[in-house]
């Protein structure tokens, strides 16, 4: 079931957003304050609150946002040039919203670190 955040919000279609992939598990939507030209979250349909949440039963589910992101990086025509893929972790690694997602990031050349 997806959380009270903004991302469960917007799964359950209570906060628009612009949605570039749905399935059963995941919803992909373009961030609202993107840090390249293509800046994608992929978000999954059940609430984990980071990936240091995760258990066993959830390695199949992030190996489908990798490759929910890796289609919509395609569709967005960044895949041939290279782009980002991102989770933060915890307040230090940057996790602003406590439900998993995966940054897709790019369309420009990326430094690092990222800044």
């Amino acid at each position: 079931m997806s959380s009270d955040t903004i991302f469960g919000k917007i799964i359950r279609r209570e906060i628009p957003a612009d949605i570039v992939y749905e399935d059963d598990l995941c919803l992909a939507f373009r961030d609202v304050n993107p840090q390249a030209p293509t800046h994608i979250l992929v978000v999954p349909k059940e609430h984990l609150e980071s990936a240091q949440a995760m258990g066993p039963e959830q390695r199949e589910l992030v190996g489908h946002l990798v490759y929910v992101a890796n289609q919509v990086a395609a569709k967005d025509g960044i895949a041939e040039r290279g782009y980002r893929l991102v989770f933060n972790v915890g307040v230090d690694g940057g996790l602003t919203v406590p439900h998993l997602h995966l940054h897709v990031i790019g369309g420009r050349p990326l430094t690092w670190p990222p800044g």
